[in-house]
């Protein structure tokens, strides 16, 4: 009965351990071959026929098989934005390819950022996780 106890304890010690060291890059968009993540905070769209904005929006975010591309589902009937490309800066932070003052996607393990104009569209967003 003893061998038993020791040889659960064990698997429980070994098990403890194996998860907690292989979950340590799970929630990091930066440093993870595939990621999916929901941000929850404020979020906005406009276009010529469309004025959207809430503060208790969401935005659930997926990495694309590129490795380099990330696609933005948001909540509140606000259109998604696919196949957005990005470049690492720093260990954790993700910013889109061709970021400006006036359009940028920042997103990381904590916070999502979204100032993106394009066609007369605007989407925003300031979520964390």
């Amino acid at each position: 009965m003893k061998k038993a106890i020791r040889i659960l304890g064990a698997f429980l010690l070994l098990f403890f351990v194996v998860t907690t060291v292989s979950c340590s890059d799970d929630d990091d968009p930066a440093n993870n071959d595939f990621f999916a993540g929901t941000y929850k905070g404020s979020v906005g769209y406009s276009d010529s026929d469309n004025n959207i904005s809430s503060n208790d929006g969401s935005v659930f975010v997926t990495k694309i098989a590129s490795g380099t591309k990330y696609n933005f589902a948001f909540s509140n009937g606000i259109p998604d934005l696919n196949g957005v490309e990005f470049n690492k800066q720093g260990d954790n932070t993700l910013v889109m390819v061709g970021s400006t003052a006036t359009s940028y996607i920042r997103i990381d393990n904590n916070d999502l950022k979204i100032l993106y104009i394009k066609d007369g569209k605007t989407w925003t967003a300031n979520c964390t996780r």
